[in-house]
């Protein structure tokens, strides 16, 4: 593998952004939505403090009410949601940011009180998710089996989400991310436990398998443009009961279909078990983000900076590090201390825990650890 001397500070060009440093905020969800999916009005703020990071990219949003996981989680399916979100990326923009939409159908995961269909979720098999799970009351319930999507909703769920990336356009975002990861619909598609169909998008051969990501992936590509689309993808991660026994050659030929697409990015997440970025990135010739922090502790700076060394990457995200230090960028160039996550509020509606962790104080400041002073 090729090593390199750029760092977390340095610019970096990505599609057609040009990028201050190659600090990524990564998706996370925060549950401040309102109960239709239209992000509340505090959701501009907190993404436009963040506006340093070389690019957001945003919680997952549901493309379609089918594809709802959580209640009070963001939509990009009405006129509403569209408004609510433009309030975000005008916000993000005027503060000198860049912003991704995540596009995240939930598949299997979800139960009927936290959807405003009231419905019974689909995957790609008729396999529960563990349990118990949140409610929207507050409380908990046992996870329910989900319905096994038809040929026909496939078709549909591919159109939905094609929809939803013209929406995110609308809104003003710069990109349009696909979930493929963390034991969500395009994942479940992908992994042992989860896709046991018997028609052409089982597993039953490699390419069967592939089916729906390579599908959903070309046609989103195909409508906002591949320079405007990038993939999440987690191979092995078992969160939530996902299973992979063997994800090497999976992954590889995932990467095959999709690699001469040309999308603005692969975003990578490692797994102890199978080392993703060493195995992909030579697979990928296009720009990769990645996370390094997914089911480990939260990445610092030296470990950002040892995957830039190592060539495996181009940019890599952070989560945890961002919700606590909306000026993580500006901290590391100036070796700033960085503040803990309460973890007391990381969900919820409220701004507590959310939009209002500080920024760097006077006190640092005058101490020459300010990047304006």
């Amino acid at each position: 593998m090729t090593t390199t001397t750029e760092s977390l500070l340095s610019p970096y060009r990505l599609g057609g952004l040009d990028l201050p440093n190659r600090i990524v905020m990564a998706p996370m969800t925060r549950y401040r939505a309102a109960e239709d999916g239209t992000p509340l009005p505090v959701v501009a703020d907190y993404y436009a403090q963040r506006a340093s990071a070389g690019l957001i990219v945003t919680e997952g949003i549901w493309p379609s009410r089918a594809g709802q996981s959580g209640w009070r989680l963001p939509g990009l399916e009405t006129p509403a949601h569209v408004a609510g979100w433009r309030a975000v990326t005008e916000a993000v923009h005027a503060a000198g940011g860049r912003i991704v939409a995540q596009l995240m159908h939930g598949g299997r995961q979800g139960h009927p009180l936290n959807r405003l269909l009231g419905d019974v979720p689909a995957g790609p098999s008729a396999v529960p998710a563990p349990g118990p799970v949140h409610v929207r009351d507050g409380g908990k319930a046992e996870a329910v089996t989900p319905r096994a999507l038809t040929r026909e909703e496939i078709h549909r769920t591919i159109a939905d989400h094609v929809t939803a990336a013209r929406n995110a356009l609308a809104a003003g975002f710069d990109a349009v991310e696909l979930h493929g990861a963390n034991s969500y619909l395009i994942h479940q598609f992908l992994a042992d436990n989860t896709n046991l169909r018997t028609d052409e998008y089982g597993p039953g051969t490699l390419a069967d398998r592939l089916r729906f990501p390579v599908e959903l992936v070309t046609a989103v590509a195909e409508e906002v443009g591949p320079h405007r689309l990038g993939l999440r993808l987690s191979p092995g991660n078992p969160q939530f009961g996902m299973h992979e026994a063997d994800p090497a050659p999976v992954y590889r030929a995932l990467l095959a279909e999709l690699d001469g697409l040309g999308l603005a990015y692969l975003h990578l997440t490692d797994n102890d078990d199978y080392p993703a970025l060493a195995d992909l990135r030579p697979r990928w010739s296009g720009p990769l983000i990645a996370n390094v922090g997914e089911n480990r502790a939260a990445t610092d700076r030296a470990r950002g900076e040892a995957v830039l060394a190592s060539g495996l990457a181009d940019l890599v995200s952070y989560g945890r590090t961002f919700i606590a230090n909306p000026d993580l960028p500006e901290r590391f160039a100036t070796g700033a201390p960085l503040t803990p996550v309460d973890e007391t509020h990381l969900y919820g509606q409220q701004a507590a825990g959310y939009t209002d962790y500080p920024k760097l104080s006077p006190t640092l400041r005058e101490n020459g650890l300010d990047p304006e002073s």
